[in-house]
């Protein structure tokens, strides 16, 4: 399909989706983020799709939420939006997402990179929430991701002041898996995709569920479903088929059984 505000492709395993709004620097419209879920889910879909990339342009990978969509807006037309339904959709995508992210992502672009399971950073990235500029907080996520990624007080210095942070900042709070030059950031991102991707799909599966449980448990809570996920991968064929490419010294042949 064509896609007005996307550019996607597929890399044998892989999936690449590229925000595609270069005259705004990638602002996140609802029109962007409508065919950013409904691209998405496809790919959640597709058993021949194990692993998604997230990209945007080298100025940016979002620099935020398009700001003319809601300048005139009351707290009626935003509560009636569903503004945040797309986010819950993408939050809910079962595969690995990896942000590959260079220049800035700010605000809903940061919020989105958080959004993805793993984010590899170009030197040139720079991450924050600047709402507070506007007489706003985030509403995607910031406050609670952000809190979770770099703990409270760094959280609250960054959303209070809406200053941005450099790749290295990001890496060194724990916000990004890595930071690498800015012509490799795509490049590393799929390398990283694509050794996802060779590994057993339903397993990936559970052990993104299982991390991602132990945001919103207590640790016993997070143990006990760490173990359910653990006793039903010896349900599947991938589970046989990796012991005995173990004991064999072969390479695994995952077949998402």
């Amino acid at each position: 399909m064509t896609w007005q505000h996307l550019v996607v492709t597929r890399e044998e395993a892989i999936a690449v989706v590229q925000l595609n709004r270069p005259d705004v620097l990638n602002a996140l419209n609802r029109a962007l983020m409508d065919e950013l879920v409904t691209v998405l889910e496809d790919f959640d879909r597709d058993e021949e799709i194990r692993c998604i990339v997230l990209t945007g342009s080298a100025r940016a990978f979002a620099a935020g939420a398009d700001i003319r969509e809601f300048a005139d807006a009351s707290a009626v037309d935003m509560l009636q939006g569903y503004r945040f339904q797309q986010w819950e959709h993408i939050r809910k995508v079962t595969k690995p997402l990896i942000a590959a992210v260079t220049g800035f992502a700010l605000g809903g672009g940061n919020e989105l990179a958080m959004l993805c399971d793993m984010i590899i950073a170009g030197e040139s990235a720079r991450f924050g929430q600047p709402e507070i500029n506007l007489g706003l907080i985030p509403g995607a996520g910031g406050t609670q991701r952000l809190t979770r990624a770099v703990g409270k007080y760094r959280a609250m210095e960054l959303i209070l002041t809406g200053r941005h942070v450099t790749a290295r900042e990001a890496e060194a709070m724990g916000l990004v898996t890595r930071v690498v030059p800015d012509e490799m950031a795509l490049q590393e991102a799929k390398a990283l995709a694509k050794e996802i991707a060779a590994r057993a799909p339903v397993a990936i599966r559970l052990a993104k569920e299982a991390v991602l449980k132990a945001f919103d448990t207590t640790l016993e809570g997070g143990l006990d479903y760490e173990r359910k996920c653990f006793y039903l991968l010896f349900a599947t064929e991938d589970k046989e088929e990796g012991v005995r490419a173990f004991l064999a010294r072969r390479p695994a042949q995952f077949r998402g059984r």
